[in-house]
């Protein structure tokens, strides 16, 4: 193995040399750039860190070393629960990003060894999984123009997006501060309909604020003069996004949905995104079989939870562990109950503690 150096980022320089070698990483998704990390502590005040692996056996100091790995974290505050370390919370995967398994593996071990704290890491390929995972994302391939990725649906799925344009609904892309107050009214309506306490609107318009102009996107379906369906999506060199979209229930029949993701996806295709990760899904659920028409194919999610110090590793998507509780079916009843300003008041406040 090269000559590793690995430290903790202590600085913007050390941000910007991470976020540089994200760029270098054609596979890198967008959460693994500093922007993530600072939106989370400056909506909900989660401390930010991430540890570099250099290769410093070609230089006589680290300024001159080269970044070889990364591994971003949050660390994870619970009321009345043990604080752990995330990489990263919000997000379904990020994980160590590295030239090899190996610097991977030291950029884990050394955080692991360092922090007197729990690590909870967030794979994206679980390849080496023992244990059959209960959650997959999503991830279709682009082509290189909205033309030729039309050309490549399906009758069917062509006829869908044009009756949606049929019924008088419009689309576009936006990145302004007021594209996000709007797409945070249709996700709060829908989180409460789902009995979901849904994000606070300082953390959206600090994702907007802190990704490079162009790299955090809103896609907004009209009809008439109200907006019916949304969605927010974060690029990266290659790879593109979407940790949240939402559409009116009242307004479902309309067909929002196929607009809003077609228009977000010929978007992405115009501009060099060829890799679309659409989420997280239960495997032949209703937003699996969604997204499965559109090309996406299932990637296994493998969340493991490490121990300080220790060796062994607890999978948290098993299926040994899956299934939704009276409890939180309670809970979500209870939530869609309460006036929209309520829920939205009370759930930025519980939000910050829900690390999914």
């Amino acid at each position: 193995m090269q000559n590793l150096s690995l430290v903790m980022a202590q600085s913007s320089a050390d941000d910007a040399k991470a976020d540089a070698y994200v760029a270098r990483c054609d596979h890198a998704s967008p959460y693994f750039l500093s922007a993530w990390r600072k939106a989370i502590t400056q909506a909900y005040g989660h401390e930010r860190g991430c540890v570099l692996a250099y290769d410093s056996s070609c230089a006589a100091d680290r300024s001159h070393s080269k970044v070889v790995g990364i591994l971003p974290f949050s660390r994870f505050y619970r009321p009345l629960a043990s604080t752990r370390l995330i990489s990263q919370p919000f997000c379904d995967f990020t994980g160590p990003l590295a030239q090899t398994p190996a610097i991977a593996a030291e950029l884990v071990h050394f955080l692991q060894y360092k922090e007197a704290l729990p690590l909870e890491l967030r794979y994206g390929l679980a390849a080496e999984m023992d244990t059959p995972s209960q959650k997959v994302r999503m991830v279709t391939a682009l082509p290189d123009s909205a033309e030729t990725l039309l050309a490549s649906y399906k009758p069917k799925l062509r006829s869908q997006i044009k009756k949606a344009e049929k019924n008088g609904l419009t689309a576009e892309v936006r990145t302004d501060l007021e594209a996000v107050r709007l797409f945070y009214r249709v996700y709060s309506i829908n989180m409460k309909r789902l009995g979901s306490p849904p994000h606070s609107l300082a953390w959206f318009e600090a994702i907007v604020q802190h990704y490079p102009q162009g790299q955090a996107v809103i896609g907004l379906v009209w009809f008439e003069q109200q907006v019916v369906g949304a969605g927010l999506v974060l690029l990266q060199g290659q790879q593109g996004v979407i940790p949240w979209a939402s559409t009116l229930a009242d307004f479902n029949h309309l067909a929002p949905n196929m607009l809003l993701y077609w228009t977000l996806q010929a978007h992405l295709a115009d501009h060099g995104v060829r890799f679309f990760d659409m989420g997280r899904s239960t495997p032949n659920e209703g937003t699996y079989r969604f997204k499965k028409q559109w090309g996406a194919e299932p990637v296994p999610l493998d969340w493991q939870l490490l121990q300080p110090r220790q060796s062994g590793i607890t999978h948290l998507l098993s299926t040994d562990e899956a299934g939704p509780s009276r409890l939180r079916a309670l809970a979500e009843k209870s939530w869609q109950k309460l006036p929209l300003g309520l829920a939205n008041s009370l759930g930025s406040r519980i939000r910050r503690y829900i690390a999914l």
